[in-house]
């Protein structure tokens, strides 16, 4: 928890980068402050996901339901998670930002991305389990090599802001053993053989898992398929992890 003489001095130094280097709102171009990438009006116009959606994979129906359902494709799917919660519909806004983020190292934009992603602790009472619990925030590794060609992992600085803003600790708990081929136009069986044994426990992850935590949160920017997530799960719950849940900036 920061203490109040942090506090100040976080204050300050904002302020400070605001003068010499004046964030801008990604979307309309007017100023903004501190670690803001969008201003109060352009965020408040990004809808959250909402309901009817599917109670595991989280995919938006179009329609009117009034019960919580699961949708067919995830009957037949046995997914090493609970389920997934993305906290944005697919949204082009949001998906340009991750692309920037991730493609053009535009890091600046992971804060408000992880702004993004916590609203979903404001808006889905399943979440609070994790929050009474304090569940650590395990992001999904990138492979070494591509971590040098990025700078960053962005699921790591997407989970950070999440922890600044629901006090729940940030674990670097997986790594990533082997690279992969870009899962982009692969399809979910393609995808999951090509993960396979990609994901081990990092020497932080042995420790913690070793006392058999009540559950995690995964984090990483977008749920599509699952099998990246779910071979994250599946590790997790080999270590005697309960209950694992994704959470994500948004449903692709």
């Amino acid at each position: 928890m920061d203490t109040v003489p942090a506090k100040g001095i976080r204050r300050l130094w904002n302020g400070a980068l605001d003068l010499l280097f004046p964030s801008i709102c990604h979307v309309c171009g007017d100023r903004t402050h501190g670690e803001r990438s969008l201003c109060d009006t352009c965020s408040a116009a990004i809808p959250s996901l909402e309901a009817p959606f599917c109670l595991r994979c989280a995919e938006p129906f179009e329609g009117k339901i009034e019960m919580d359902f699961e949708c067919a494709n995830c009957r037949n799917l046995d997914f090493s998670f609970d389920f997934a919660r993305p906290a944005i519909a697919n949204q082009p806004v949001v998906l340009d930002m991750i692309h920037q983020l991730k493609y053009q190292r535009r890091i600046h934009l992971a804060p408000e991305l992880g702004r993004l992603a916590a609203r979903s602790f404001e808006e889905d009472p399943r979440l609070l389990e994790a929050l009474d619990q304090k569940w650590p925030l395990v992001p999904v590794p990138l492979h070494r090599r591509r971590k040098l060609w990025r700078h960053f992992n962005q699921a790591e600085e997407i989970a950070r802001p999440v922890s600044r803003l629901t006090g729940l600790p940030l674990l670097l708990g997986l790594k990533r053993l082997r690279g992969t081929e870009s899962q982009t136009r692969l399809s979910r069986a393609q995808r999951l053989l090509n993960l396979h044994g990609a994901f081990g426990l990092s020497s932080a992850g042995r420790r913690f898992f070793r006392e058999k935590p009540a559950g995690a949160l995964l984090v990483d920017d977008v749920f599509t398929t699952g099998a990246t997530t779910g071979e994250c799960a599946r590790i997790l719950r080999r270590e005697g992890v309960q209950k694992v849940v994704v959470l994500t900036v948004m449903r692709g």
